[in-house]
């Protein structure tokens, strides 16, 4: 009979105290998912720009301190998202060495009413090619912003790395397509995109 019997308390003890561990528990899990979702995004912007995954050129400090005499073809192209803008290359496409510094222009004209800011999206295709894009000089480093009816013309200077002759998987690359894609600004208050045609219609 005394083997039947249990020391009073003992169940109370052990429930409030499996109770709390369950609880942190829990809320470890929540904070480290919260933790993980902030850094997602800077985590995955790391993982492009080291691998070139999805196109994502590269950043150079200086030129490439060796030329080859094999050549690429780099084409240019400009797109436009929720902005009364237009973008085009200067120059349809260029020749170029590996390694050899490059710089081309593209011309932002804003056909709007109102002052817009913009920000620039990039990529190469092949995919596989932007571990070897390298941009020294960019207008996607920072953002734009184009008064009613301004036209600029922005810079872009970049080399194709010579590492590119030793890839056997791009050793058929000959044609490589640089292309940017404005969006208005993050975080900047702007009016609503509005070109001139738009207004017109309006005021008849």
């Amino acid at each position: 009979m005394n083997a039947d019997r249990q020391t009073p308390g003992s169940d109370g003890a052990a429930k409030p105290r499996s109770n709390t561990v369950l609880v942190v528990g829990l809320l470890a899990v929540v904070f480290g998912m919260v933790g993980l979702s902030f850094a997602a995004v800077p985590l995955y912007d790391l993982f492009c720009r080291v691998t070139g995954y999805g196109g994502t050129t590269q950043r150079a400090d200086a030129a490439s301190d060796r030329v080859l005499d094999r050549r690429v073809v780099v084409r240019f192209d400009g797109n436009v998202s929720e902005l009364p803008w237009t973008l085009r290359p200067a120059v349809p496409q260029i020749e170029v060495k590996l390694g050899e510094t490059a710089l081309v222009n593209f011309v932002a004209e804003n056909n709007g009413l109102n002052a817009t800011v913009g920000t620039a999206t990039f990529n190469v295709q092949p995919d596989s090619v932007g571990m070897y894009f390298n941009k020294i000089e960019c207008f996607c480093f920072v953002e734009q912003e184009l008064q009613p009816g301004e036209s600029i013309e922005m810079p872009v200077q970049f080399f194709v790395s010579p590492d590119l002759a030793d890839d056997r998987e791009l050793e058929a690359t000959r044609t490589i397509t640089l292309s940017y894609t404005f969006f208005p600004a993050v975080g900047v208050e702007q009016p609503v995109a509005q070109a001139k045609g738009d207004a017109l219609e309006e005021s008849l």
